[in-house]
């Protein structure tokens, strides 16, 4: 539902919340910014987003409440999956018959969850709500949450006989009968779903001496989410090996599987590894989300010159973009979100890599086998040899994969492609350090992205500037003066504006959030190749030397994109300086 612009701006002159001077301003930069008027009062600090939705409810007629006192509970809570909870600030808060009423920041984002509530035959009634509402039905969400897998996961604890799954010599056959014991299965789906609504990215089951411990690792640290018996142990490995096709009766040597997980609001992939250890079998996890919307441009974090970088870069028809960054570093996210925006059905694409994180549809993927001779550089010759437009490859790692990769973007494909490094000017010199001639690296690259990940702040988050008693030494003080034009060209600030005065965000830890970081963002600098990058590259220039020339022509390095970032309240200087410098 969208808010007519000329009712808004009539209803803020009428209410007094901006003068008319105010409002005539943002009205003649909302529409050279394609935006909302709100949303540039907002961002000037005329008006707070509470009151903007407050004003928004207020035009469309739709109710405005106050969840901070509401009693809320699990069963209609869960009617919307925890993640599009928290991920669109969504929530189920109240059902009278079949009615059901949803509260929500934002009434664009009410078609996130119309599937999913359309499967309950309820209609659903829209109700705007401010953020701290929000925050405390998002905590509530949480601790209703855990107390009822909890009870979920020790009922069918308590029913599991003492001697269930001692002794490591048993069967395949009598493991297999212990893991189709009804709660070894309510246990471990009990376990997956409340990993998955945590959004923990792994799950490590690890047996100890007396017990099992399972952790989750959640936004990159792992966290204890419960401790079993150890009469659970063999049974729990041996339903997830059954899950992932794996031998059940080997247990001296790792193995690792995969099996789907379908929920309600999503279908999860789980990667397994099993590994042998004193006390039994350790099991690790990884949850691949393969459903739900896809990634964009704006979502990974690219912002203005640099998304605009990216576009052009992959419009092309052929050339080879790389994206570098170290591991962890959401380089894989990256590729497959530029090959999503690639998949259009007038082109094939084809991928070789070492894990197939994602099914993509259309897309053929192919995926390395070490044990049989597949690998990727094998892989990449034989899909050459397939009429492919666009090639994605995993990682590049050795001299073969770099060359077959450069050839191919030299005959006409779009090649892109991770690769590990620092920077993305190191980028250029790991391809020279692998014996690509410099001539290939210039005709064949058109773009390369340097990433990180840093922790996102969660609500709330304590505003401050830096003054003169806090402020931070930063690497290079133009760093500051490159974030701060890069805010000024989006239209984020005002001209004349003082850097002194840009708001930063501290990290407030809560109940919510322990240390006051949730989930990530992503610090990028984006590098075309440009005629004096490429000259620069046959010189075989350091890489300071063509960071140096990217900066000149409007690159943002990894520091002044953290900068940028921080100022906006996506995460904090210092979480910044600690990935950055």
């Amino acid at each position: 539902m969208q808010v007519p612009e000329s009712e808004l701006k009539s209803f803020i002159l009428d209410s007094g919340l901006v003068s008319r001077q105010n409002l005539d301003a943002a009205e003649a930069e909302a529409k050279e910014r394609a935006q909302s008027v709100g949303d540039i009062l907002v961002n000037w600090g005329m008006l707070s987003s509470d009151a903007l939705r407050r004003t928004k409810a207020y035009v469309l007629g739709i109710p405005f409440v106050n969840l901070r006192d509401a009693n809320l509970s699990f069963d209609v809570l869960s009617l919307i999956p925890e993640p599009i909870a928290r991920g669109r600030n969504i929530v189920a808060f109240v059902r009278n018959g079949n009615e059901l009423e949803v509260a929500m920041l934002d009434t664009r984002d009410l078609s996130a969850v119309d599937s999913t509530i359309a499967k309950t035959g309820l209609k659903v009634l829209p109700r705007l709500t401010d953020e701290e509402s929000m925050r405390h039905a998002l905590l509530h969400y949480q601790k209703l949450l855990k107390a009822e897998f909890g009870d979920r996961i020790a009922s069918e604890v308590g029913r599991l006989t003492p001697t269930r799954g001692e002794g490591k010599a048993a069967s395949a056959e009598e493991l297999a009968l212990v893991a189709q014991d009804l709660s070894i299965v309510r246990i471990v789906d009990t376990l997956l779903r409340h990993a998955i609504l945590q959004n923990a990215s792994d799950v490590h089951v690890e047996p100890l001496e007396k017990d099992v411990l399972v952790r989750y690792r959640i936004d990159g640290a792992l966290h204890d989410a419960m401790t079993l018996p150890s009469t659970a142990n063999a049974g729990i490995a041996a339903r997830i090996k059954t899950l992932a096709n794996l031998a059940l009766g080997e247990t001296r040597a790792p193995q690792d599987g995969r099996f789907k997980l379908e929920t309600g609001a999503e279908s999860v992939s789980f990667r397994v590894s099993v590994l042998p250890t004193h006390s039994g079998e350790k099991i690790v996890m990884r949850l691949l989300r393969e459903t739900g919307e896809g990634f964009t441009l704006d979502t990974l974090g690219f912002h203005g010159a640099s998304q605009e970088c990216v576009h052009k870069a992959i419009r092309a028809k052929r050339g080879l973009i790389l994206v570098a960054g170290p591991r962890g570093s959401g380089k894989t996210t990256t590729l497959y979100t530029i090959l999503d925006i690639l998949n259009t059905p007038d082109v094939s694409i084809a991928t070789i890599e070492d894990r197939v994180e994602y099914r993509m549809n259309r897309v053929n993927q192919t995926q390395t086998d070490p044990e049989i001779g597949l690998t990727t550089a094998h892989g990449l010759r034989a899909l050459l040899r397939q009429d492919p437009d666009i090639l994605m490859v995993g990682d590049i790692r050795d001299s073969e994969t770099a060359a077959l990769a450069v050839n191919a973007a030299l005959t006409g494909h779009l090649v892109v492609a991770s690769i590990t490094g620092d920077t993305a000017a190191g980028a250029v010199l790991r391809l020279l350090d692998m014996g690509i001639e410099s001539s290939q690296i210039a005709r064949a690259l058109t773009l390369v992205v340097g990433q990180r990940l840093a922790r996102g702040l969660c609500d709330p988050k304590e505003a401050y500037s830096l003054d003169a008693s806090s402020r931070i030494d930063i690497a290079e003080a133009t760093s500051f003066k490159a974030a701060f034009d890069a805010l000024v060209s989006e239209g984020l600030v005002q001209p004349g504006t003082l850097i002194d005065t840009l708001p930063f965000y501290k990290a407030v830890p809560s109940a919510l959030c322990d240390d006051g970081y949730r989930g990530h963002t992503a610090l990028q600098e984006v590098l075309p190749i440009s005629p004096a990058i490429r000259d620069l590259i046959l010189e075989e220039a350091s890489a300071a030397e063509i960071e140096t020339q990217a900066r000149k022509e409007g690159m943002l390095t990894l520091l002044e994109d953290g900068i940028y970032k921080a100022t906006r309240g996506f995460t904090s200087l210092e979480e910044v300086l600690r990935i950055a410098t």
